[in-house]
């Protein structure tokens, strides 16, 4: 992986077999290739690390922080460890999840090269500054490798609040994503990996992507080179 902030394409496809196949294309411009299990009709882990040679995210979003998942919370979490046990590179974690889940989630990481990243979505706006400390402050608490907070943009000054955070972040030694969803927030998805962002998120090629505001990773690439930022 380059140094600096990394690019993960997000793959959202029903089957492991689509999965896979969106996977090794999206492979060729990405450093991270996100899973979103919650997308499978039929969830499977060890499949897509078996065949895919490349740093993966595993996340299985709850409705109730916009995924697609409904089941229970133990079987979401079974898939999460099952990511572990097989070497992903990261696994995605709410910070609104249950404190059962981190204290489930945590020893199995501790013996393990994958890094945890704390989430946090607003799909409808973003919180003032003192807010946005709160929930980043609360992602180191959780034991966070890395935190990421998203929220979505209805102006100018909600990109540049999300932006700040990555000072703040510094301060806390706390690697992290922050950027804004959304036609305003678009912008942010390129600006965060120069500002210090861990890592940003786009669409597949295909345009098939897993939130407002996601750009093509092509589409992103050709905008860091014409940036001399690539």
């Amino acid at each position: 992986m380059q140094s600096g902030g990394l690019i993960c394409v997000a793959i959202g496809k029903n089957t492991v077999t689509e999965a896979i196949a969106a996977a090794q294309i999206a492979a060729v411009e990405a450093d991270v290739v996100e899973i979103r299990i919650d997308a499978m009709v039929e969830p499977e882990v060890e499949p897509l690390l078996s065949e895919l040679d490349h740093p993966m995210l595993f996340t299985c979003r709850p409705d109730w922080e916009g995924g697609l998942y409904t089941g229970p919370e133990e079987e979401r979490l079974a898939l999460l460890e099952e990511a572990v046990a097989h070497g992903a590179a990261f696994v995605d974690l709410e910070l609104k999840a249950p404190d059962d889940s981190f204290s489930r989630l945590l020893p199995k990481l501790a013996d393990s090269p994958t890094r945890l990243i704390v989430s946090n979505h607003n799909f409808e706006a973003t919180g003032s500054r003192e807010e946005l400390l709160e929930i980043l402050k609360a992602m180191k608490e959780k034991g966070a490798d890395i935190g990421k907070i998203i929220t979505t943009a209805h102006t100018f000054s909600d990109v540049l609040r999300v932006l700040q955070l990555q000072q703040d972040a510094r301060e806390l030694d706390l690697p992290l994503i922050a950027f804004c969803m959304g036609r305003a927030g678009v912008v942010s998805r390129l600006a965060t990996l120069e500002l210090g962002g861990f890592m940003t998120y786009c669409a597949p090629n295909d345009g098939a992507g897993t939130a407002p505001g996601q750009i093509t990773v092509s589409n992103l690439r050709r905008a860091l080179q014409a940036l001399s930022l690539s």
